[in-house]
């Protein structure tokens, strides 16, 4: 079986089915697990995008006004590739390609048709599912079974956990900085499982843009930061957005330390298995003392903002 990648969440899963070796191809922006960025490239951002994050999505919502995606096939990488299947999405245009660059694609080469496959998440379950789906598609099955039950009963294992606390915090994830986005989508389901409740989204919302003036009316426990493809060093260098935020509305999670960012771009904004260790990252946030574990797993991937606005290591119980 000869497969073709074009998002990360996808090759996450594929390497989770055990067919690292059968990739021929991935994304440009498939980084996890190790070695994936060796293989050959078959996507290409459309036009460089800036630095800063109101700027990018300026750009992006001009591409998208203009009916043209962000991202394009490497048609000549792809011919060369020679994939039996092809898994891209169909839920985003900011994501990664979508089926019907793909099928243009596939017009333009000489290669037999692929199966082509076209996840497109919102809910947990969906993301489950997907597993389930790309084994099938690539004849591991049972191992999609597998893989999926697992992921279902870890989920299920850390919402008992947290449910037995007894408290539940009102958490407001916030999954682009300028404008502010909230998280949607699978978003609300990881707060209650990590022993939360969310504000503003319902499971399978799509992420609502929320002015200074809403954002002020609310009064969040916690508050997490996880901008989409943005890691840790990516967001700091946007710091002064976070601390501006903060001032604008007054927040008590921000006045009492209860501010965490958290890797987006591994972690939350990627619909494969990696969902489950963010449901984790927010239990770490949501209660820190009782998930002290939770917090040192994944000390690297996570930070508080402190009162004063610095950005602090997170250590167990804090």
């Amino acid at each position: 079986m000869r497969i073709a990648s074009l998002l990360p969440s996808a090759t996450e899963i594929v390497c989770a089915l055990g067919a690292k070796g059968e990739l021929v191809g991935v994304s440009h922006e498939c980084d996890h697990p190790d070695g994936v960025g060796e293989l050959p490239t078959l996507t290409r951002v459309r036009a460089a995008l800036p630095d800063t994050s109101g700027a990018i999505d300026a750009t992006v919502r001009g591409l998208i006004q203009h009916a043209l995606a962000v991202y394009e096939v490497e048609t000549g990488a792809l011919e060369s590739a020679a994939p039996d299947v092809i898994v891209t999405q169909s839920l985003c245009d900011v994501c990664a390609v979508g089926p019907d660059d793909v099928e243009r694609a596939l017009r333009e080469t000489v290669n037999r048709r692929a199966r082509m496959v076209a996840l497109a998440p919102v809910r947990l379950a969906d993301v489950w599912e997907d597993v389930r789906t790309v084994g099938r598609a690539i004849g591991r099955g049972a191992e999609g079974e597998r893989v999926a039950s697992d992921l279902e009963r870890r989920i299920a294992s850390l919402a008992e956990r947290t449910g037995a606390l007894g408290a539940r915090p009102t958490a407001l994830t916030i999954e682009w900085l300028d404008p502010v986005m909230i998280g949607g989508t699978w978003m609300p389901e990881l707060v209650r499982a990590a022993g939360g409740e969310p504000l503003v989204t319902e499971p399978g919302q799509h992420a609502p843009t929320l002015d200074v003036d809403a954002l002020a009316s609310l009064d969040p426990d916690v508050v997490l930061f996880k901008p989409c493809g943005f890691d840790l060093a990516r967001t700091e260098r946007e710091a002064s957005l976070v601390r501006d935020l903060l001032d604008a509305t007054g927040w008590r999670a921000g006045r009492e330390g209860r501010v965490f960012v958290a890797d987006g771009n591994a972690y939350f904004n990627r619909p494969g298995p990696r969902l489950v260790e963010s449901a984790e990252i927010l239990a770490a946030c949501l209660h820190p003392g009782a998930c002290s574990d939770l917090a040192s797993a994944h000390a690297s991937s996570l930070r508080r903002i402190t009162p004063d606005g610095a950005w602090a290591s997170i250590s167990a119980g804090t």
